[in-house]
């Protein structure tokens, strides 16, 4: 892999794992047409990793107060703000088990084996999207409960699927459940923290073969360039999400989906 290849399939992670279309079914797709389907997983997992940065940077205020309230209650000095915040951190650990079954489980389907199928899962984005147009509820952190986390946590297994996007169907999601939109947008990239740091995890075992079909420069550039374009847009969905605006990528998701079926 070259390092503008790189830099091009870093600039589509750091786009597409934002904005409601799917990075993980973009990246095997153009991996697919630029002859890249032997490089491994790994390398879309730190990828991902650039874009945890992204969101652990703008949301820094939440996730500092989740690791402040672990600490009170390490030390013994919990407060009643810290009740609601270890209250939201039982929720998010929740919703990661869930995702985390459910995910191991479609992961062994290796549906980026099969373009069409990914294309076909595209079009499902979509239409998830222009359904998710009808939902707003009016529950914030204060209201948030089990149920909210694990059907959010539901979703996000079912986006390890290349064509779903894990964005798209957490917020919509989250929103069915009953949130209302900046909390459905913030809770959405709060349970990504677990989940894509339990990835890299599980994926590390194959840095060696990484190495060996993608030089660490070109690493470093996919790296960089996905937390610039990630920071760019994560801060447009978060406007379009307060807007009820996402319906807009279902626009783009349909016919490129139905595109891509014929053409694959």
């Amino acid at each position: 892999m070259s390092i503008v290849q790189a830099l091009f399939l870093g600039a589509l992670q750091g786009v597409t794992e934002f904005l409601p279309v799917s990075s993980s079914g973009h990246l095997a797709l153009m991996k697919y047409f630029m002859d890249l389907e032997d490089v491994p997983i790994l390398f879309d997992v730190i990828l991902h990793v650039a874009t945890l940065f992204v969101v652990i940077w703008v949301f820094r205020a939440r996730v500092g107060r989740l690791f402040l309230a672990l600490g009170h209650l390490i030390t013994g000095k919990r407060n009643e703000e810290d009740n609601q915040n270890l209250h939201l951190i039982l929720i998010i650990l929740a919703a990661t088990l869930v995702t985390g079954v459910l995910g191991l489980f479609l992961e062994g389907l290796d549906v980026g084996r099969f373009p069409r199928a990914v294309a076909a899962l595209l079009v499902v984005t979509g239409l998830i999207l222009l359904g998710a147009k009808r939902f707003s509820g009016n529950v914030d952190y204060e209201g948030i409960k089990l149920r909210h986390g694990l059907f959010t946590g539901f979703a996000q297994g079912l986006g390890v699927l290349p064509g779903i996007s894990r964005s798209g169907i957490t917020i919509s999601a989250a929103l069915a459940s009953g949130m209302n939109r900046e909390s459905a947008g913030e809770f959405s990239f709060l349970i990504s923290l677990p989940a894509i740091a339990g990835a890299l995890l599980l994926e590390l075992r194959d840095v060696g073969s990484l190495l060996a079909t993608v030089p660490p420069s070109s690493l470093i550039a996919g790296f960089l360039s996905a937390f610039i374009v990630g920071m760019a847009s994560l801060v447009l969905l978060l406007r379009l999400i307060r807007r009820g605006k996402l319906y807009y990528f279902s626009f783009y998701l349909i016919p490129a989906g139905i595109l891509g079926f014929i053409l694959l």
